[in-house]
């Protein structure tokens, strides 16, 4: 199954465009009136908060696993044809995935996954699904819920 959220690429730009517009028109509206020049360095520090937290939260997220392995893949969403910026790439062998988690925090959505490496060692990955739509976040946790069962019963058998 495969699938991605690229569809989401449109809103993010936009969002960061209007984002960066609406600061722009604050410091230079703040900047002409002495109403409010107390307040001005509040308000961009706040805007400038939630820039910083939305651009932690946006963020591609891709999911394989027609082939023998998984493929899991988070990056950024601006920029990221040009530069290669906060990406997290995993290959795993279906028969190394021991379990997955996927953690519903109020603004961030994340996906834990836990597989075996070749020398034996269990290593833990996390990676941001916020973006995810839930019908395809549910597709995702029924690929890997059934790659994990299947790996159960080859371990029992």
């Amino acid at each position: 199954m495969r699938t991605d959220n690229r569809e989401v690429k449109n809103t993010v730009v936009s969002i960061y465009f209007i984002l960066i517009v609406l600061g722009i028109l604050m410091i230079t509206v703040f900047k002409s009136l002495e109403f409010f020049a107390d307040s001005t360095f509040i308000i961009i520090l706040g805007l400038f908060v939630i820039l910083v937290l939305f651009h932690s939260v946006a963020g591609y997220f891709e999911y394989n696993s027609d082939g023998a392995k998984i493929i899991i893949l988070n990056r950024g969403l601006i920029l990221a044809e040009y530069i290669n910026y906060r990406e997290k790439k995993v290959e795993i062998e279906r028969h190394e995935l021991l379990g997955f988690k996927i953690h519903n925090y109020l603004l961030y959505k994340s996906l834990v996954i836990l597989y075996k490496t070749y020398n034996g060692s269990k290593v833990k990955e996390r990676f941001n699904v916020t973006l995810l739509k839930p019908r395809k976040l549910k597709y995702v946790k029924q690929s890997l819920s059934k790659t994990v069962k299947a790996n159960r019963k080859l371990k029992q058998g």
